[in-house]
Order: structure tokens, then C-alpha cells, then sequence
């Protein structure tokens, strides 16, 4: 489908039926489960980024790239992904969605993929990461705007930095001018409830992500 038509498509419903200000902004106050404590929010469970990739020892990935509803749930279609959880990271401290919101607070929404490296390469998530969200955009992603909304990913290693310099170097080899934060991974903090699969569960359409071919095309002018 038609870039432009998608994102069309996907503003037109949302204008029905949500308000585009943000990812929890367009939950209705009645479909959102109450507000856990902070420190229930947080993963006590973390597992270690440096620990060894196995199928029992799954290997991990965290991207920013706008509302993570949107990111959630194109990553999570990738055969080999087993896991997508939308949460928080960049900030010091537990922080709730509302927090988050006011963009002061250095979170950025956040999603953490769980994948079996047998079937799936780190490489081919993130590359799936740069093409269904715009990562030439600063302070925001579509009508999304803030820090929380900054394009980021958040490496456990050298090994995946080195990954990501090299697709950033490809995106900018066709003309791309991207902005994507790389940063160290730091704590992972699990997002409410309401947030987690929001489009499995809500069958909505997302209003901000689509998939665009940027590694083989350049930029349309």
C-alpha cells in the first residue's frame, strides 16, 4: 500500500475514533486497567544483555521509534521474534505513562524484543526497525510529538552497536539524514498493562508506522 495512503487511512480511523496526542491519549479512562505503583512496573526479571544468545537463552533488542504500540506490533510479526513488550528507558527512575508523557523525564517509550537468535538475526530486527518508523524525524514520530517520541535504540554490546552503525551507514549512503539516538541499554521498565499488544487486542490500526523499503530505495523527493 501507498505510503501515503496508509498513514492516511490510519489518521482517518484514528480521527474517528481517537485523539491523535499521544499513544495513551487515545485510550478511553474506561478501558485502562488502574495504574500499578512504580515499582511494580519495573522488571525486577531484566535478563542480563550480556548473557550468551541461546534458544533457551533468548537474545534481546531495544527500540524507540515513536508511540510503541506502532513498533510493537510490526516487530512482533517477524518469524523468530517469540516476544514485543512496550515499556520505558533512557530515564533514572520508575517512571508511569503519565510521567513519561510531560517529555521530561529522558524516557522514551521503549520496546524490548525477545527473539531466538537460531531463527532470527539481531540485524534483521533492527533493520525491520528503521524501515517502519522515520528515523530522519527528531523530538517526535508523526503527530507524536516530545522526547518520549525520539527515535533511539538502546545497545547491549559492541556487537550490536556495530550493527546498527552499519545499517545507519546504509540509510545514509542513500540519502537518509537519520537522527537515531544509539545509546548503552540501561533499565527496561515494563509499561502498564493497557499498553501491552494494544492493536492485537483493540484490532485499530496504527496511526504513525509503516513498513517503507529504505534500505534499497532512496528517499522519494
Amino acid at each position: 500500500m501507498n505510503r501515503r495512503i496508509f498513514v492516511s487511512l490510519g489518521l482517518g480511523l484514528g480521527l474517528g475514533g481517537l485523539l491523535l496526542a499521544g499513544c495513551g491519549r487515545s485510550v478511553s479512562s474506561e478501558s485502562q486497567d488502574p495504574d500499578p505503583d512504580p515499582a511494580e512496573v519495573a522488571d525486577p526479571q531484566a535478563p542480563d544483555p550480556e548473557s550468551a544468545a541461546t534458544v533457551d537463552n533468548p537474545a534481546y533488542g531495544y527500540f524507540a521509534g515513536g508511540c510503541f504500540w506502532g513498533v510493537e506490533h510490526f516487530l512482533e510479526e517477524m518469524p523468530g521474534v517469540l516476544d514485543v513488550e512496550s515499556g520505558y528507558m533512557g530515564g533514572s527512575a520508575a517512571p508511569t505513562y503519565e510521567e513519561v508523557s510531560t517529555g521530561t523525564t529522558g524516557h522514551a517509550e521503549t520496546v524490548r524484543v525477545t527473539f531466538d537468535p537460531g531463527k532470527i538475526t539481531y540485524e534483521a530486527v533492527a533493520k525491520r526497525f528503521f524501515e517502519i518508523h522515520d528515523p530522519t524525524q527528531v523530538g517526535r514520530q508523526g503527530p507524536d510529538i516530545g522526547d518520549q517520541y525520539r527515535s533511539a535504540v538502546f545497545v547491549t554490546g559492541p556487537e550490536q552497536r556495530a550493527v546498527i552503525d552499519g545499517l545507519i551507514g546504509r540509510l545514509k549512503a542513500n540519502g537518509y539524514k537519520v537522527a537515531t539516538e544509539v545509546a548503552e541499554a540501561d533499565k527496561f521498565w515494563l509499561a502498564e498493562a493497557y499498553h501491552q499488544d494494544y492493536y492485537e487486542r483493540t484490532r485499530k490500526v496504527p496511526y504513525c508506522h509503516a513498513p517503507v523499503p529504505r534500505f534499497d530505495e532512496p528517499p522519494s523527493e
